[in-house]
């Protein structure tokens, strides 16, 4: 394992070199010695240093934005987003059928992979050297929020109770097709409204898709996401 070059990228020297080797390690390589334990702590020292960041860089927002914007920066997506960015999932140690199946692409195994990581930083260096790995690799994601930080699904439903009170008609979502391994699954999901066509989305996830399926019909409707 090319433990130098993945210390170069985390900007860290570890001292506890099996503690990086535990962090990159998937369950299906080393169901004994996974990350799986690493990624609950991470996701705890990802949330609180997210959430004081977004404390004191909107000091005027209300909670309610707030918790949306936490929301967004902690999500798995935006885990294994940064992962890629950062060049992380070249590391990740699969089992030889779960890399051949698209294993490093996989949304879950690179949130996964984030997240053990900033344990692994954070139990090797300190709060600090965790902290720092976050404010770098976060400004991205914290910067391209935008002013309506409502998901895909939750504005087209309010869409749909503005258009009529007395009796809204929901969306309504179905699954068009479920193919590719377990391990890397791709979904087509179609949702109707009303008398609208219905519009298609594709995701690694039926809530993905069920998002981007959404989105595609606030864009038609004329009312896309800020």
């Amino acid at each position: 394992m090319r433990l130098s070059a993945l210390e170069e990228k985390l900007g860290h020297v570890f001292k506890d070199k099996s503690l990086l080797e535990r962090a990159v390690t998937h369950a299906s390589a080393s169901a004994r010695a996974s990350n799986e334990r690493l990624e609950f702590l991470g996701d705890r020292v990802l949330g609180l240093v997210v959430a004081d960041m977004l404390f004191h860089a909107n000091p005027d927002e209300a909670e309610g934005l707030l918790a949306l914007k936490y929301n967004a920066l902690v999500r798995g997506e935006t885990c294994a987003a940064v992962a890629e960015a950062a060049g992380l999932s070249e590391f990740v140690v699969l089992a030889a059928s779960e890399a051949a199946g698209g294993g490093r692409r996989n949304t879950a195994i690179l949130a996964g992979l984030c997240e053990a990581i900033l344990a692994a930083l954070y139990l090797d260096g300190g709060f600090d050297v965790a902290r720092g790995f976050i404010e770098r690799h976060w400004a991205r994601p914290s910067a391209e929020l935008g002013r309506d930080m409502r998901d895909p699904k939750t504005a087209l439903q309010e869409w749909a109770q503005s258009r009529s009170r007395t009796a809204p008609s929901p969306p309504v979502y179905r699954l068009v097709k479920r193919d590719g391994p377990d391990h890397a699954p791709h979904f087509v999901v179609e949702v109707r409204i009303g008398s609208e066509e219905a519009e298609t989305g594709e995701g690694r996830s039926k809530r993905e898709a069920e998002q981007a399926a959404a989105k595609a019909m606030l864009a038609r409707l004329g009312q896309s996401l800020a």
